[in-house]
């Protein structure tokens, strides 16, 4: 199966391609390398990669080239085991998708079915009517059944974590969910392992899918210095995060909270100590979000605090720290957020602020990424930041 190295050998649509690199990559991942053009071909595909590998951006792109502006609503339906997860993936679709006149559908639980846009919801994704959907299992059953989501029109479905989405809790809506939709819709299985239950999908509702494995080690957290701060209690974190500031010499640094009201409490306490910060979050509008990016990128502002809004989206070759003020929620968000720094073979530190009861989960993520996360040393002078 062919790979292709950049994102301009995949004769991706000028609009989409386009939004690629405005979004920040700049170079393929090697899932991407590998499952982009098939998925933009029409191929079912079932596609194996740990996380932190590039999925998301894989298929993303992938629907988008498939869906026509003109075309109907809910041409292409992309399924997530969590809220969470369905907000990260439809947050991706709707930054690449930018300049393509396509409009993104968010179906989870505590969005409005009809009527008035949550707060929280950036303006590119829509509550009705969008060419993609992205939604929940039960979410999308509900609105299929009341006729407010068009399964018929839906001729692309992908599954992201897979290995999730089929096991025991979910399998039966799964299947609902394959019956309703067109016999020849194209179909994509992502996920990081494939258990029996992918096999019986694949038998039953797939046609002649290409296989794509990703080793884990192509998944390299190799240039990056990790460490973590130990600080007994959440209110003893912002203290720390002063000291660091005040001893490191930083080109450009990303503080990583998991809530907008972290982001703008954070931001808030900063600039009352004389610390120039500059935030972002979901809640902003996208022409707000994308100005503070380009003051970033362009070094007008040395300290980004945000949420994971932007944790795939941030490629800026001068980030040499990530803080983690807070633990990522989700563990495949950590190498998403830490891939920030050293980019391009550079060395780059990533600092994880941890409180004593949040202990267990790092030694959860080191075991997750066959990685150690040293404690910082007292001596920072040394640090390539």
């Amino acid at each position: 199966m062919k790979t292709y190295d950049t994102f301009d050998e995949m004769g991706l649509k000028e609009n989409v391609l386009r939004g690629v690199y405005a979004y920040g990559f700049e170079k393929p991942s090697v899932i991407q390398q590998k499952a982009i053009v098939p998925l933009k071909m029409g191929y079912d595909l079932i596609a194996q990669a740990q996380s932190g590998s590039g999925k998301t951006g894989a298929f993303a792109v992938g629907v988008l080239e498939r869906i026509e502006p003109e075309g109907p609503p809910a041409q292409a339906l992309v399924l997530l085991p969590t809220r969470e997860l369905a907000m990260q993936v439809a947050n991706v679709f709707a930054g690449i998708s930018d300049y393509s006149g396509l409009r993104i559908q968010l179906c989870i639980g505590g969005t409005p079915m009809r009527g008035k846009r949550n707060a929280g919801v950036p303006s590119l994704i829509e509550e009705r009517k969008g060419h993609v959907v992205v939604a929940t299992p039960g979410r999308i059953l509900d609105m299929f059944e009341k006729q407010l989501v068009n399964a018929d029109n839906v001729k692309m479905l992908v599954l992201d974590e897979a290995d999730e989405m089929l096991s025991e809790g979910f399998s039966e809506d799964i299947k609902r969910i394959f019956r309703m939709i067109s016999k020849t819709a194209q179909i994509a299985l992502f996920s990081a392992t494939l258990p029996p239950a992918a096999l019986e999908i694949t038998d039953k509702f797939m046609n002649s899918p290409l296989s794509i494995i990703v080793k884990k080690e192509e998944v390299t957290l190799q240039g990056i210095l990790q460490y973590a701060v130990c600080v007994e209690y959440e209110d003893n974190k912002f203290s720390t995060l002063c000291d660091l500031y005040e001893r490191l010499s930083i080109t450009q640094a990303v503080i990583f909270c998991n809530s907008k009201r972290k982001v703008e409490w954070l931001s808030d306490m900063m600039a009352k100590q004389d610390f120039t910060v500059s935030s972002t979050h979901g809640a902003l509008d996208h022409a707000e979000r994308m100005k503070i990016m380009e003051d970033f990128r362009n070094g007008h502002t040395r300290v980004l605090i945000t949420t994971d809004l932007l944790a795939r989206g941030i490629d800026v070759q001068q980030v040499s720290l990530v803080i983690n003020y807070d633990l990522p929620m989700l563990k495949e968000t950590y190498v998403h957020r830490i891939g920030r720094s050293g980019r391009f073979g550079r060395k780059g530190v990533a600092i994880t602020m941890v409180t004593d009861r949040e202990i267990g989960y790092l030694k959860q993520l080191e075991h997750h990424y066959e990685t150690f996360i040293d404690a910082l040393p007292s001596n920072l002078a040394d640090l390539p930041v």
